[in-house]
């Protein structure tokens, strides 16, 4: 579709935002920048408040389309006023962040319901407010762990629960907001567990421990990670038997949420193939993997399909999805030196996996999937895609180790 057409579908909102993020793109110092900034923040903050309920979104698919430099300022200032804000109460300006503590397990058996109860809750909030939080802030989590299909869908849905969950913890608000129904397959292998919630200051006071000025800040960001990974192995640990865990720091909601999305993709890829070599008894040196990137028009997402050295059937897949403008790139020539190359970092835990039989498809293939049971379709060793089925012989549940 041309330009021109799809400039024109935009609301006036959208429009606006892509006016206001590229001016700031191309200001040329940092009294301009200043000035775009208030002004892309007005815009945004009338946006995130109306009705209009996906305006950003737009805005930024035509900016990424039009492979503008805005669009990184627009998603960077979207999530920074849909996560945060400034509030007053009782006659005193607060300053509120959303923030997320994402909880990653991945197991050979199955995941476990790891239900929260009120003394769950307690430890893990007592904990956040010792060991993470500045003196003096107000915590409020959520009761219950959030799942990936369950976290906002879009700017103004974060902002719309921060502000809830805030407006609770002030009593303004007689509940917390509720969460849609979770949708997660029951066979996962590996997942994140989020803990939601909200921390609350007096304006401009720090949030985090490691904002203190007297210390080094990387240090202490390192002393508060392994502190709140060990109250969480004594809070949550009996939780999750026969898992192996990874408790990443309390951060901003979209950094927390993003560290979450990378880090449980190496995890899903090596609980597959442990999964694989415990429920099919294949060993790892006779497992063999193909590689291909999936999209429309850019890599959206990279498939993984598994066979075995006697034949060519695809009987395992892992989906890896793309998550910066640069693995989305469907550019099979060799990365720059100090880039990351998505295709030598699949390979490189493949191979520490002990699968050695690699094949990396060239081109970008469409994303197909099953049209009876919506089962992504995955590559085997000859380029074709298909339907991963396991042999007979194999049961295809995950052992319940709970």
């Amino acid at each position: 579709m041309p330009a021109r057409s799809r400039s024109s579908s935009l609301s006036r909102t959208s429009l606006s935002l892509v006016s206001l993020a590229e001016s700031l793109s191309r200001s040329g110092s940092r009294l301009e920048d200043l000035w775009w900034q208030q002004a892309l923040s007005k815009a945004l903050t009338k946006a995130l408040g109306g009705r209009a309920g996906h305006s950003i979104e737009h805005a930024l698919e035509h900016l990424l389309q039009q492979r503008s430099p805005a669009y990184e300022l627009l998603v960077e200032h979207a999530e920074a006023y849909s996560e945060s804000f400034n509030l007053t109460h009782d006659n005193q300006s607060c300053d509120v962040q959303l923030i997320s503590a994402p909880v990653l397990a991945w197991t050979r058996y199955q995941l476990p319901a790891a239900q929260l109860t009120d003394a769950h809750l307690q430890a893990l909030s007592d904990a956040m407010s010792g060991i993470v939080l500045a003196p003096g802030a107000q915590l409020q989590l959520l009761p219950h762990w959030v799942r990936f299909d369950q976290l906002p869908q879009s700017f103004r849905e974060t902002r719309t629960w921060a502000t809830e969950i805030a407006q609770h913890t002030l009593g303004t608000r007689r509940d917390l907001p509720g969460l849609p129904p979770a949708d997660t397959p029951e066979d996962l292998l590996a997942d994140a567990y989020f803990l939601i919630g909200v921390v609350i200051v007096p304006q401009g006071q720090a949030l985090f421990k490691w904002q203190d000025t007297g210390e080094n800040s990387l240090v202490k960001r390192a002393e508060v990670a392994a502190q709140w990974a060990q109250a969480c192995v004594q809070a949550v640990e009996p939780l999750f038997t026969g898992c192996l865990m990874e408790y990443l720091l309390p951060e901003a909601f979209y950094t927390a949420t993003r560290q979450a999305d990378q880090s449980i993709r190496p995890l899903t890829l090596k609980a597959a193939i442990t999964w694989l070599q415990t429920a099919a008894h294949i060993a790892a040196t006779d497992l063999r993997a193909a590689i291909v990137g999936c999209g429309e028009q850019a890599i959206e997402e990279y498939r993984i399909g598994f066979c075995t050295r006697k034949n060519n059937d695809v009987i395992y897949g892992c989906v890896w999805p793309s998550l910066s403008r640069e693995e989305a790139t469907p550019d099979l020539s060799e990365a720059a030196e100090g880039e990351v190359d998505t295709w030598d970092t699949l390979a490189a835990l493949l191979r520490e996996s002990g699968i050695q039989d690699i094949r990396r498809l060239p081109g970008l293939h469409p994303l197909e999937f099953c049209d009876d049971c919506g089962t992504p379709y995955f590559p085997n060793m000859l380029g074709e895609m298909q339907h991963p089925e396991l042999p007979e012989e194999i049961d295809p549940e995950p052992v319940q180790f709970h």
